[in-house]
């Protein structure tokens, strides 16, 4: 049976995931990972069809749709590979602001990559790839949400403590993700898939 727990893995390993995770992240999640980084993969299993879900994910100028600490975001042009976005961050996080820039948007591979490029915030280096794939969940359409990230170990921290924080904020955008997405399948009635 598949739930909606997280399977988390950091760079010191990547035990937990099963041969279909492991083959998307092969093909699709490679870092460049240096000594003074730390990175990350998380895997989210959510009841509703791919195509809802990655009409959340892609939308780079809408991160508020889904992410519940980002209160605004302004994107300055046309949306395409390049474009940077100026995002507000709510408080209660160790940041106001922070500016990104689109890296990959594949509509067809349904794969979605980012770049934090300034702001006031710790997340120096910042790089993060998210995938999604069609799966059955119960009988029904869902979708494997996959999110990895690399970024640099802040002075003072270390990488344990780096990718649990990072780990933390991509946990609740995961679930927050999984309920909106869920919400929707439930307003789009999806039939199960013996039936379709």
């Amino acid at each position: 049976m598949v739930t909606n727990d997280y399977i988390t893995v950091n760079d010191s390993g990547s035990g937990g995931f099963g041969k279909t995770e492991e083959d998307y992240i092969k093909r699709h999640h490679k870092h460049d990972v240096h000594d003074h980084q730390c990175s990350s993969t998380l895997v989210k299993h959510i009841k509703a069809p791919v195509h809802l879900v990655w009409s959340l994910v892609r939308r780079f100028d809408q991160p508020q749709k889904y992410k519940p600490f980002v209160s605004r975001c302004i994107v300055q042009g046309d949306l395409q590979i390049g474009s940077v976005r100026e995002v507000n961050v709510k408080s209660g996080l160790p940041a106001t602001t922070s500016t990104e820039r689109l890296e990959l948007l594949d509509d067809e591979e349904h794969i979605f990559g980012m770049r934090i490029v300034g702001g006031d915030h710790r997340l120096k280096n910042y790089s993060s790839i998210v995938t999604v794939h069609p799966e059955v969940i119960d009988g029904r359409p869902g979708t494997l949400v996959i999110e990895s990230f690399v970024v640099d170990v802040p002075d003072g921290n270390t990488k344990d403590e780096t990718c649990y924080f990072v780990e933390a904020l991509i946990k609740c955008n995961l679930k927050s993700l999984a309920d909106v997405s869920e919400h929707l399948a439930v307003q789009d009635r999806t039939e199960p898939i013996d039936r379709i």
